[in-house]
């Protein structure tokens, strides 16, 4: 089984059936074996007959030789009790109080069962209008995509997938630039991502720097004028700060609605790549094609025969889950079996474009993404009106756009969905992304720091005679081969990342892959750092005018440098002071007579350390500036903990030792707190977590006042190795200001496929 050690331990910590103690109770091999069964067992609602032995077989190839996989949700729960196999759902909002809080319910259901839901939220009536039934006035659309957000984090704590939103805002909704701001604070509406809904209409008289209507929904009167052109900007300038909100052309995705008579598409899935009816959901699954090219001597081509051959077993395989699958409403049942939507789309482009040495941002490139695509979308179409054949057309067929053509078993059937935990799994390039990085450096959470390299990119050097250790630290160090000496320029011309390839080659492939595509694509265009609001703004025209339906830019770093500490308001000007400045400590306090903490600052050094505790690992790092110890941050292991507890000891403590509170007090209160896990355990080296928290400290106090230079301090427990002195090593200074790092296990973060992904261990913001 082509299975590498990094995919296999994704696939423990999130696929993997486990017992009441979270130990697995199957194999990886058992994982694909239980789905192939289940999927399978699809056959015999429409033959009682069938050889569903032969079928499970078929598909449980398809799977273990990693030639396609499914969404996450179907390899987590086919052929297990909660049964819901669907990656995302788009849920209704009308304005009415019921109706409002019934959504917010079937979400949460919705996320139980691990899936994600899109929303839009231009229904509901601007703030400040009246209630009829109360005599009150309205709080707006914003205030109510907080609360779902609250009912999100409440739920995602116990599942086995976070919860994930897609909120979306007509342009014309009086609301608008509140809505387009809304997120300026990363620190708010954490867990949706935002799109603006654009018309063409809209475009245009941007384009012009003319006014346009805003409607009020309640009504549909006119209840006032924006400038158009000012409106984008203020899109743009948001984007360009922090990534959001994406945009959406709501024309197109109503141009491409199948089902016109039940409604208008208003909204889509969390990534952005699946327009969706209310109460529609999705299947995904996506080819690998890395596994579709063949070397012949002429170089590596397409395997064109095998892929059709995939194509048609995985439309086939994914009709299945639509009959197997346990949805989590009766809405979704039955509207998911009235146009029976699957989304078939590819990963590894990137990875098969290094094979056949061609450059990602190349007219070479952009047409292989065509011709990829077309194959994909005629094959699959193909074999959809195949199986219409024998199971019968989509039952709201006649009502379609295809009524007059032949019977096709789905609605659609194409879709480019973000893979960044499947590509994982199949150790690839992520969805039709260029590759974020070929090099970079891996903490195993045992302080240990592995330099992983691209396969491909290491067997290029290997057979240029090129290939070593200090090399691959350049790469790490640069972030690309673009500025590393040695390396043949024909090789850097092929061997692009991410940030290489400028903003235009990402739409133009973006738009390549779209033209053959049913639904949408999702897709990030990477910026660098330096890039300016002019750049993101000529995206988002170049998107429109080359037929995208949408689309996500992320600036690196944006998020990190975002102005909202202490001194700073959201436009970025300097704050005038509420108080007074602390005679003795220069720290300034509020008017109440609150010491307001000093802001973190964007370059620390600092020591981690594991800790044996009662019921696992604790990972404890304290870090520190030329003033002193300035954040502490933990982090458990696979066995468990109290990851809540820890974490809210350690940002108290940051917080109250960036507020001017002496170290040695807090250590007073911590150390000594006992737990009973770690008193009944022998050898455990601590009494409990804060005590834990407060030695680290004690041990990293005199190292801080000694400077960035001194020795590591002796480790708590005396088993562990100390640390490399930085939170995250191989990182020059810069990268650690500007690099996302994931929650769960420290690794940097990649922003691609609309989603965020960390290649480590597998977390996902998008689920």
């Amino acid at each position: 089984m082509p299975i590498s050690e990094n995919a296999r331990a994704v696939l423990e910590r999130r696929y993997l059936a486990k017992d009441e103690q979270g130990q697995p109770t199957e194999t990886v091999d058992g994982l694909f074996h239980r789905v192939a069964n289940a999927i399978a067992e699809g056959d015999r609602h429409f033959d009682p007959k069938a050889d569903v032995v032969a079928t499970a077989r078929e598909f449980y190839d398809l799977m273990v030789n990693l030639d396609f996989l499914p969404n996450s949700p179907t390899l987590m729960n086919a052929g297990r009790p909660l049964g819901q196999l669907s990656a995302c759902f788009v849920l209704p909002v009308a304005d009415s109080m019921e109706d409002i809080f019934d959504a917010i319910k079937n979400a949460a259901l919705i996320h139980k069962s691990g899936g994600g839901t899109g929303f839009s939220f231009s229904r509901l009536r601007p703030k400040g209008s009246t209630v009829n039934s109360t005599g009150g006035v309205a709080s707006g659309p914003i205030s109510f995509m907080k609360v779902f957000n609250a009912a999100t984090e409440a739920v995602k704590q116990g599942g086995t997938r976070r919860g994930a939103n897609m909120g979306i805002l007509r342009v014309d909704h009086p609301d608008i630039l509140e809505f387009i701001t809304c997120k300026n604070d990363t620190s708010e509406i954490t867990n949706f991502n935002i799109s603006v809904g654009i018309t063409e209409a809209f475009m245009e008289a941007a384009s012009q720097n003319r006014p346009y209507d805003l409607v009020d929904p309640a009504t549909g009167r006119v209840t006032g004028q924006l400038n158009a052109k000012e409106v984008f900007d203020a899109i743009v300038s948001s984007a360009w700060q922090t990534g959001e909100p994406g945009i959406i052309f709501l024309d197109r995705l109503n141009r491409d609605n199948v089902v016109p008579s039940q409604g208008e598409i208003e909204s889509t899935n969390p990534c952005g790549e699946q327009p969706l009816l209310p109460y529609e959901s999705c299947n995904l699954g996506s080819i690998n094609l890395v596994n579709h090219i063949m070397k012949t001597p002429a170089g590596w081509v397409l395997d064109r025969a095998k892929l059709e051959k995939t194509i048609r077993t995985a439309v086939h395989f994914l009709d299945n889950v639509i009959e197997v699958n346990q949805y989590p409403l009766p809405e979704i049942d039955q509207m998911t079996r009235s146009t029976r939507k699957i989304g078939l789309g590819v990963m590894g482009f990137a990875d098969m474009l290094l094979y056949m040495g061609v450059p990602y941002n190349s007219d070479e490139g952009v047409e292989l993404a065509r011709e990829i695509m077309d194959t994909v979308n005629t094959i699959g179409h193909q074999a959809s009106e195949e199986l219409a054949g024998t199971r019968g057309a989509f039952p709201l067929f006649s009502q379609s756009i295809y009524k007059d053509g032949r019977p096709l078993r789905n609605a659609t059937v194409t879709t480019i969905a973000p893979t960044g935990t499947l590509s994982i799994i199949a150790g690839v390039s992520s969805g039709v992304e260029p590759v974020f990085a070929y090099a970079y450096i891996r903490n195993v959470m045992d302080n240990t720091h592995l330099i992983e390299t691209n396969q491909i990119l290491k067997d290029k050097l290997v057979e240029a005679g090129i290939y070593s250790e200090e090399l691959m630290k350049q790469i790490v160090e640069q972030g690309s081969l673009a500025h590393v000496d040695g390396i043949p320029e024909e090789i850097k011309r092929v061997f692009v990342c991410a940030h290489d390839v400028s903003p235009i080659w990402h739409v133009k492939m973006q738009a390549a892959f779209q033209e053959y595509t049913d639904n949408a694509v999702s897709k990030t265009v990477n910026f660098p750092n330096s890039a300016t609001k002019d750049e993101v703004a000529e995206v988002y025209r170049l998107a429109f005018t080359l037929g995208c339906k949408g689309t996500t830019i992320y600036r690196d770093g944006s998020r990190n440098e975002q102005v909202l500490n202490i001194g700073k308001v959201n436009d970025g000007k300097e704050a005038a002071p509420t108080g007074r400045i602390c005679e003795e400590c220069q720290i300034p306090q509020a008017e109440y007579g609150h010491i307001l903490p000093r802001p973190r600052p964007a370059v620390t050094s600092g020591f981690t350390e594991k800790v044996r505790i009662g019921c696992g690992n604790l990972y404890i790092t304290v870090n520190y500036d030329e003033n002193g110890i300035c954040e502490v941050f933990t982090n458990t292991g696979r066995a468990g903990g109290c990851p809540s507890q820890s974490e809210a000891t350690a940002r108290l403590v940051s917080v109250g030792i960036r507020s001017g509170m002496d170290p040695k007090e807090i250590i007073q209160q911590l150390k000594g707190i006992r737990c009973p896990s770690c008193l009944r355990q022998p050898g455990v080296p601590v009494m409990s977590c804060p005590d834990a928290i407060a030695k680290a400290l004690e041990k990293v106090l005199k190292v801080s006042k000694d400077g960035p230079s001194a020795e590591p301090p002796a480790p708590i427990n005396p088993a562990a190795k100390a640390a490399a002195p930085i939170p995250h090593p191989g990182m020059t200074p810069a990268e650690a200001k500007l690099a996302k790092f994931c929650p769960e296990c420290g690794a940097r973060l990649e922003h691609e496929g609309g989603c965020v992904t960390c290649r480590d261990c597998g977390y996902s913001k998008c689920g």
